[in-house]
């Protein structure tokens, strides 16, 4: 078979692969409902949030080593042999080098394997980010955390890395401004934003990045220090900081005359306390004890100060706050896929690793921050102001609903419910309840053989902080079983959105905000979220490949097919000029030969 033709029906099996991949590489937010932002009732969401979590860009600590030999087993062979002293080892060491080359050779294409790699996975998740902004046409874009892949990374490389993130991964986008990070103040006074906008005003947040800072950017609390905090806000901007976005008059007049404007919301307050939306940049890697540079961490918890100390009241409803920070809240083991760990460095001197912050850092926050309290006598009844909190961390992502009783609150639970039917929280015992059967005996007699005195009956513990995975029954059952109507107690939902990572199908979150005129007594904001992947970077491989397997095809058999037509042309032309004799031919030169003689 002709070159030409192989190459041909190459291309000819790959146009149809080549074009179905393609064009899912392209449109699969159009196959995949949930690749797009909720939907209010009527129009569009003003606010459209696209989260992508921890793409962590990999770099020179995953590849050989600059100036390394390529076979390190043969680098001091000659010397060792030339030393040796006697054949028997000169041939020992001769083997030992021969038996390591393969490694070595294997160790050389990994390195050149991995250097493609990572050249493929900048531009994997540049795809992801340029069509869902193509796509969904997101008002802002948040990245939660673990920019890149190692903190311990030097300057040099860390550059490289950031080079990749604005010129690949992010290309075409630019961070947040200083002037709208810092927002204004006094002169020398500490500026953590605070920023006020309306909403949708400034056109140029579609092509900016949120960036919040993560463990493999800055490093946990025992690790942090100035220098890691002041070469990441120079390249991605502010570790803290806030802005509150207010509701367009267009949004604000719609939303009055759907739901029929009365004289309450045309009154002077309402007009001047327009719906709010606060987002909230928060480091959060040195929340927890004991941190290596007490100084940073303060900073931290100033600003969780300042936010609370500047939000509306809880009792205000017309204002919702958007928390977007890295590691997630404490939860039990089980409710997500990572459970609750932490890990420090010798000798106490700080937080080294940790899954989720302490339950006492996220208590900060609920209570804090949203206002949520156990207590239906505080401010709003203990049901704080509306909101949603956004991380990252754990690259599998979870969704959760985070929630606390209040003590001598009326269940809200239908009167003929069965509370057996409704999910019973499972009952985790301490390390300290579990009896070992082989001394289960010994046990059992010392036990019956003391009676216990009589104890005075303890006070009932203060309700805590629980949490569940979303979207959760309506009901729910406490340890004393008794009802609990989710819906009529504090609560809060937290996403961690699935890292966007190719092994990890390249997942990106969708959050919409509206305001609903008819929640309420003024109308509050509603908060949509939806989730969905491309798939794992060996389709994007696979269809690239095979896009390429057809161009070159296609060359190829172009190419081939006119250098098969020019070789037919000279070999005709040479048969021509060398054409051998015929029988006739041949026959007359023989009488003419005869003739000649004669």
């Amino acid at each position: 078979m002709q070159l030409s033709r192989l190459l041909f029906f190459t291309a000819l099996v790959a146009t149809p692969l080549a074009l179905l991949g393609t064009a899912w590489l392209f449109l699969y937010p159009l196959f995949n409902r949930a690749c797009n932002f909720p939907e209010p009732p009527t129009g569009v969401a003003p606010f459209r949030l696209l989260a992508l979590g921890d793409p962590q860009l990999e770099g020179d600590s995953s590849l050989p080593k600059p100036g390394a030999p390529i076979f390190p087993s043969l680098q001091y062979l000659v010397n060792d042999t030339r030393n040796a002293g006697s054949w028997p080892r000169r041939w020992y060491f001769v083997k030992e080098a021969g038996r390591k080359v393969p490694k070595d050779l294997l160790r050389y294409l990994e390195g050149h394997r991995k250097r493609i790699d990572l050249w493929g996975n900048d531009y994997y998740l540049g795809h992801i980010v340029r069509t869902l902004r193509w796509w969904t046409q997101p008002s802002h874009v948040a990245v939660l955390g673990d920019l890149l892949g190692s903190q311990w990374i030097k300057d040099e490389e860390f550059e490289k890395r950031t080079r990749r993130y604005w010129d690949i991964v992010m290309s075409g986008m630019e961070k947040v401004p200083e002037s709208v990070m810092l927002g204004e103040g006094a002169e020398g006074e500490k500026r953590w934003g605070g920023t006020l906008e309306v909403l949708g005003n400034d056109k140029t947040w579609g092509n900016r990045v949120i960036n919040i800072a993560g463990n493999h950017d800055i490093g946990y609390a025992g690790d942090i220090d100035e220098k890691r905090i002041e070469r990441f806000e120079r390249a991605f901007g502010r570790v803290n900081w806030d802005i509150v976005f207010t509701l367009p008059d267009e949004y604000r007049n719609a939303s009055r005359t759907d739901a029929g404007a009365t004289d309450r919301e045309n009154s002077p307050v309402y007009m001047e306390d327009p719906p709010a939306l606060r987002l909230v940049i928060l480091n959060s890697m040195n929340l927890d004890t004991p941190a290596y540079v007490d100084s940073l961490q303060r900073e931290s918890y100033e600003f969780m100060n300042h936010v609370i100390s500047t939000s509306r009241s809880v009792n205000d409803k017309t204002h919702a706050t958007i928390l977007l920070t890295h590691i997630p809240f404490y939860k039990e083991a089980g409710i997500c896929v990572d459970s609750p760990l932490f890990t420090f460095f010798e000798g106490g001197s700080g937080v080294k690793e940790q899954n989720m912050l302490s339950d006492y850092a996220s208590k900060i926050m609920l209570e804090g921050i949203f206002g949520l309290s156990s207590s239906n006598e505080a401010d709003g009844k203990g049901f704080g102001r509306r909101g949603i909190v956004l991380n990252g961390h754990d690259h599998e992502g979870c969704d959760v609903l985070h929630y606390i009783t209040q003590s001598g609150v009326e269940s809200q639970c239908p009167e003929d419910i069965n509370v057996a039917d409704i999910h019973m929280p499972e009952v985790i015992s301490n390390a300290s309840d579990l009896v070992s059967t082989a001394n289960g005996t010994e046990e059992t007699d010392a036990a019956n053989s003391t009676i216990p005195e009589a104890e005075p009956p303890s006070e009932p513990e203060p309700p805590k902080w629980q949490a569940l995975r979303f979207p959760p029954l309506p009901y729910k059952t406490t340890q004393g079983g008794e009802c609990v109507a989710l819906d009529s107690i504090p609560r809060i939902r937290e996403i961690t959105v699935r890292s966007m990572m190719g092994d990890f199908a390249g997942y990106a979150g969708f959050l919409s905000a509206w305001f609903d005129p008819a929640l309420g007594e003024k109308g509050e904001w509603k908060l949509e979220f939806s989730t969905c992947g491309m798939g794992t970077q060996h389709w994007w491989w696979a269809v690239y490949v095979t896009d390429l397997i057809l161009v070159v095809a296609i060359f190829g058999a172009v190419v081939a097919r006119c250098v098969e037509g020019m070789s037919s042309d000279v070999e005709g032309s040479t048969r021509s000029r060398r054409r051998v004799p015929g029988p006739r031919e041949k026959a007359l030169r023989v009488a003419v030969q005869k003739k000649s003689v004669s």
